[in-house]
């Protein structure tokens, strides 16, 4: 496990091994009590680029400590054991309306019918 418990907001390197990009940032976005908990995090990866989509968001270079223009790939949301968060924050927490634009597009990816 790391050193500093990853908290929501916070973009961190994972080294998920059916990644062949591993290291890859994701951002954390679980609640920061449940992870204290079960030692799971809720992520969503970050991607310099992809087509154009309903759950895709954009992140600037600099937030969350991020070096280039990116996207945040809400449709692979996943959960991660602590292990495989290998190194972070890579910077500050993102905005709160980074964090409302991901929870908008996970609920669009999901189908949520009550998104507008």
């Amino acid at each position: 496990m790391v050193n500093k418990r990853p908290r929501r907001g916070e973009v961190w390197l994972a080294s998920i091994p059916w990644d062949k990009h591993a290291p890859r940032p994701c951002l954390v976005i679980s609640d920061n009590e449940a992870s204290a908990v079960n030692d799971v995090f809720l992520v969503v990866p970050i991607m310099t680029s992809a087509p154009p989509g309903q759950a895709h968001v954009p992140l600037r270079a600099g937030s969350g400590g991020v070096r280039h223009d990116s996207v945040l790939v809400c449709e692979e949301m996943d959960g991660l054991p602590g292990s495989f968060l290998s190194r972070g924050p890579l910077g500050p927490q993102v905005s709160v309306s980074v964090l409302k634009d991901v929870v908008r597009a996970i609920r669009l990816a999901i189908g949520d019918p009550t998104v507008n």
